[in-house]
């Protein structure tokens, strides 16, 4: 009989590998999670058997992969080269012992063709080129920004209290917003499509609107007015410094100031053709994604 694949979702206690996680389990694959800290598990993913452990520690990372044959990889919110390079060379070097089939890297963000001053990015960048070496063989998805975003404590209680959607881009900019559930869908198709082996994909939602349009959908999904504010990156690192901590913020916010110093760039205005073509992917409608959210939780609940 064939050897059984067995699914390893690096960051699975995290929203986007949560997901990962979820959707691997609904299409009847095995799957196990990795993740820092002291054993609490994110409550979407109680019933994953998981391994806590530190990406810096190359033998709690090679135990994590023992029997993987397919790994999906979400890093932590890290801001310094040196240790996402550790981090990603930690992985390869446990997943080319264990003989992984296929890893897919998840940037979490796109990344400029330019290099940049914006760790946010260069850190992804780094850690992509470790994992494209060769062996596994890898794919990368590059998504833009998720809708998943916009249902948090920093966004949710404003927009469901106030009508207020506050967030980094100008409102006329056209961002091809993704939903984790669409990420997740396209980290298990590149887990198994032939011929994708390492390749860079951009992955997007299915269209590009601007702030005022997104606005709009949700206004007529969730009743009401909602109202598109721009943010500056400075704006939007405040507001996330309360639930993420001074680091993490600075860190997200340099994604938003690159835009700063390249106004007219498209970098979160996604062509999904290569997706669609390699993977089959097809992202749902926005606002199918809005109308899934309860919203409720945030009523009478103070944004941060």
């Amino acid at each position: 009989m064939p050897e059984k694949d067995e699914h390893l979702v690096i960051g699975s206690n995290g929203f986007q590998g949560a997901a990962v996680a979820r959707a691997l389990k609904a299409g009847g694959h095995e799957v196990r999670g990795f993740t820092r800290g002291n054993g609490a598990t994110n409550r979407k993913t109680r019933d994953l058997a998981t391994r806590h452990g530190d990406l810096a520690d190359p033998d709690a990372v090679r135990e994590a992969f023992d029997g993987v044959t397919h790994a999906s990889v979400v890093l932590p919110l890290v801001f310094d080269a040196e240790t996402i390079e550790a981090y990603a060379n930690n992985i390869v070097t446990a997943a080319r012992a264990a003989g992984v089939k296929r890893l897919v890297y998840n940037t979490n963000t796109p990344v400029p063709e330019p290099t940049t001053r914006h760790a946010a990015y260069e850190t992804r960048r780094v850690a992509e080129r470790v994992f494209l070496a060769g062996d596994p063989p890898a794919v990368v998805l590059r998504p833009p920004v998720y809708l998943d975003n916009l249902f948090s404590p920093w966004n949710g209680p404003d927009l469901v209290n106030n009508g207020v959607l506050a967030y980094p881009f100008s409102a006329d900019r056209r961002v091809s917003w993704l939903s984790h559930d669409d990420l997740a869908a396209a980290t298990v198709a590149a887990l198994h499509a032939e011929g994708v082996e390492n390749t860079v994909l951009p992955l997007g939602g299915p269209e590009a609107i601007s702030g005022d349009e997104l606005a709009a959908v949700l206004a007529g999904e969730l009743g009401g007015n909602v109202t598109f504010r721009p943010l500056t990156a400075s704006g939007f690192e405040s507001m996330l410094r309360g639930p993420l901590g001074a680091t993490t913020a600075a860190g997200i916010a340099g994604i938003y100031r690159w835009l700063d110093d390249d106004p007219g760039s498209e970098l979160f205005h996604v062509d999904n053709g290569p997706a669609e073509r390699l993977l089959g992917f097809e992202p749902a409608p926005i606002a199918d994604w809005v109308r899934a959210q309860p919203w409720e939780v945030w009523k009478h609940t103070s944004t941060g």
